[in-house]
């Protein structure tokens, strides 16, 4: 079919469909498209992938199923739109994609799609873990820390090492012992922010918690405390302690 015949077959159509998609973001980008579809690469639209994302968190954080469909379709046209590019470069589809991630989902899940025994939680992350590290090829300890991805937000990666170092057996023994580290380095002459904020990072994971989401949790109570701070004519004699430790 020719550009306009595909084009009139997609407006007779009341609903549509994963594949309707990707014959959308296939005319956008075709020679009589978009101006602006057709000259986007990986990197020019890399961005929009990252606060597509983002905006998603939010709808799951509102708790918005309509705002959550909303935004889990922009997701969606991002993956299509990058696999439309490389469609065209000859590299792989949209059926190759959902091929391989429905191939790692089963060669993952051998307690539910093979004859392995895994009744537990923990059970099934280990195997997990162990099949993900022969996969990928990870020879190493190194080399699993090294497949954390290094445009993780920090607070993030510097969790994510820390767990994976710790199933190497380098870990705190207690949170006493993290805490002992944290004071130590404070009562150094110059602290190394640094150091203290992997601590922070690694305090979270031993208390089960998460210190990104923490932190974001954390950034908006300070944004409620400074503007209740600000409406009670308090906030030039207000403490940097009320601000930024009370509750």
């Amino acid at each position: 079919m020719n550009f306009d015949e595909r084009v009139s077959k997609l407006l007779e159509k009341e609903d549509y469909n994963v594949y309707d998609l990707a014959e959308i973001v296939s005319l956008l980008r075709s020679e009589k498209g978009c101006p602006w579809d057709k000259v986007q690469t990986h990197e020019s639209i890399r961005r929009d992938f990252l606060e597509e994302t983002y905006e998603v968190l939010e709808a799951i954080d509102c708790g918005s199923a309509e705002m959550m469909r909303e935004e889990l379709g922009d997701v969606l046209l991002q993956v299509i739109f990058h696999t439309d590019i490389e469609k065209d470069k000859g590299a792989f589809n949209l059926d190759a994609v959902a091929d391989e991630v429905c191939k790692k989902l089963i060669l993952r899940h051998p307690h539910v799609f093979g004859n392995v025994q895994a009744d537990t939680v923990d059970k099934v992350l280990t195997n997990w873990d162990a099949i993900k590290k022969d996969e990928k090829k990870q020879e190493t300890y190194t080399d699993t820390l090294k497949s954390v991805p290094k445009v993780f937000p920090s607070l993030m990666r510097a969790q994510k090492l820390g767990k994976r170092a710790s199933r190497a057996g380098v870990n705190f023994e207690s949170k006493a012992q993290l805490l002992a580290a944290m004071r130590g380095e404070l009562e150094k002459e110059e602290p190394n922010t640094a150091d203290l904020l992997m601590l922070c990072a690694n305090l979270a994971r031993l208390e089960g918690g998460d210190a990104e989401e923490d932190l974001a949790h954390k950034c908006d109570a300070f944004t409620e405390k400074f503007e209740a701070l600000e409406k009670s004519g308090r906030l030039g004699n207000a403490s940097a302690e009320e601000l930024y430790l009370k509750d």
